[in-house]
């Protein structure tokens, strides 16, 4: 904690409001500073807004949608950037109020989140296509029974025998058969399989890449929230000021030492903070409604933030220590360099498609004119068959194939540079976060004793109001800049958390300050 949001007066006029915002603000800091950022595709928050870097840090969350749903293969029901924003809602709403801590945010989200869903139906249809190319290279076996009755009139083809009826029948054949087809050689069928297996795992890491990124959608809407909140305790400090500073005004002109014009202008800011604080309200329950939307909760159900972390500066971190580390635990990395295998394996498929297939293929079955009347028979054949003449049909197929592993290569090695630049800019934005947070807690102290200066000036009768309306809209901007300076450091934690690839598991390490 970097310290308390105090009220420097020490007149007795003002010795209520000291007692009152020194004890708002100390929730305050206590609130914000576990901050915020924005959800995927929403709208900026008011608070972050207003302080320097926040355009940055609020695509974290769409950066990383991005790069999941890169890295997710083109078939099946894919997730989108806004799927993550959605959720599949179990239940209904209860009586009273819910705890919600962070914690509990995760784990709803990591069950009912919509993108995580989605993704996980991904790696039941790569799994599906793994085991229909795996057919082609084991037995296929299938079994018929028929019996047919017919009778033949041999005048219809021309066949005339001396003492032969021409109409021969009705007669019938049982068979009861079974027939066996096996691929021995076929290598382009092998490669194929592979090719599927290794989009199976690339689809099944990208789906534990996937919890990673709800760890960080669902996390930035909890901060949001709690960020929400610490600016409704600091506008309802700020709101009591402003109405000692009008009770001042009202006191003085109603003693004939300070003109109307001096209430009038404390009215005002009065009532600017009430709109304020208005819409600082209205910001957090839309923003509790977004949370829920994201972890699956009713939009009903009435909820509370329990989470409440003191500020926490994260020790150094080695950018290039922090990068091998990423190398080693981020699953879409992984997942890209499986579908680089894949893509390898297609194409020594295209090029194996001019090789020979061998194939056996056989029957056994038992027929007769009826099941009592039969006799066993099977046929066994094996064949080698080969391309000849389609040559521009496999060299086609061969360039679209190398074409896509070249693809599948080079999305990989940006990937590893775009994983690199990710970790570095968290630490450049956590450095420079943390060095806000000191300079905005200084200016929030100087602002308060400007204002507890103003109004005993006011008060003795030095000057009208106007220094302290002016100190109030100072105090104020020095508040949510100090907000601002501790959500960019939070969001800055959690986004290396998310670029080393333990945003899932280590978040509260992180966020803690480890």
């Amino acid at each position: 904690m970097q310290g308390t949001i105090k009220r420097m007066n020490k007149s007795k006029t003002t010795g209520a409001a000291r007692a009152s915002v020194s004890s708002v603000g100390f929730g305050l800091l206590l609130a914000c500073n576990l901050s915020y950022a924005q959800a995927p595709g929403g709208q900026a928050p008011q608070t972050p807004a207003s302080g320097p870097g926040t355009a940055t840090n609020s695509s974290v969350v769409a950066n990383a949608q991005q790069s999941l749903y890169t890295a997710t293969g083109q078939n099946g029901a894919q997730p989108t950037q806004d799927s993550f924003k959605g959720s599949v809602v179990t239940g209904k709403a209860t009586d009273g109020v819910l705890d919600l801590s962070l914690d509990d945010a995760i784990q709803r989200g990591l069950r009912q989140n919509l993108g995580l869903i989605l993704q996980t139906s991904s790696v039941k249809n790569a799994a599906g296509q793994r085991l229909e190319e795996l057919q082609p290279l084991l037995p296929t076996v299938t079994g018929s029974a028929s019996i047919e009755v017919e009778q033949i009139n041999l005048a219809a083809f021309g066949l005339k025998f001396p003492g032969v009826a021409p109409i021969i029948g009705p007669f019938q054949v049982v068979d009861f058969r079974a027939y066996l087809t096996q691929n021995l050689v076929n290598v382009s069928a092998l490669k194929n399989y592979l090719s599927a297996k290794h989009n199976f795992q690339g689809a099944r890491l990208t789906a534990e890449d996937a919890r990673d990124l709800v760890a960080l959608t669902v996390g930035n809407a909890y901060l949001l929230c709690i960020a929400d909140t610490a600016r409704i305790e600091a506008v309802t400090a700020e709101l009591a000021t402003s109405k000692v500073s009008l009770d001042q005004a009202v006191a003085a002109h109603d003693a004939g030492t300070s003109p109307k014009l001096d209430v009038l202008r404390a009215q005002v800011d009065y009532q600017n903070e009430e709109q304020t604080l208005i819409s600082a309200k209205n910001s957090l329950e839309k923003d509790k409604l977004a949370l829920a939307r994201t972890i699956g909760l009713p939009l009903d159900q009435v909820f509370r933030l329990t989470d409440r972390v003191p500020f926490q500066a994260l020790d150094h971190v080695d950018p290039e220590v922090a990068f091998q580390q990423a190398l080693k635990t981020r699953k879409d990395l992984k997942a890209y360099a499986e579908q680089v295998k894949a893509a390898k394996d297609e194409k020594t498929s295209a090029w194996a498609y001019q090789l020979p297939v061998a194939s056996f293929s056989g029957d056994y079955g038992d027929i007769g004119t009826t099941p009592g009347h039969s006799h066993g028979t099977f046929t066994a054949t094996g064949q080698v068959s080969a391309p000849i003449l389609q040559i521009a049909k496999t060299r086609g197929q061969e360039q679209v194939a190398d074409a896509q592993y070249e693809q599948a290569r080079a999305k990989l090695s940006d990937q590893i540079q775009q994983v690199n630049q990710d970790v570095r800019d968290s630490l450049l934005d956590i450095q420079s976060a943390a060095k806000l947070v000191e300079s905005t807690h200084s200016n929030v102290d100087l602002a308060n004793e400007a204002l507890s200066e103003a109004q005993q000036r006011f008060h003795a009768g030095v000057s009208d109001n106007l220094p302290v309306s002016q100190a109030q809209s100072q105090t104020e901007q020095a508040n949510d800049q100090y907000i601002s300076a501790l959500y960019q450091h939070n969001v800055a934690k959690l986004a290396l958390a998310r670029a080393l690839g333990v945003a899932q598991t280590n978040y509260k390490d992180y966020l803690g300050g480890k």
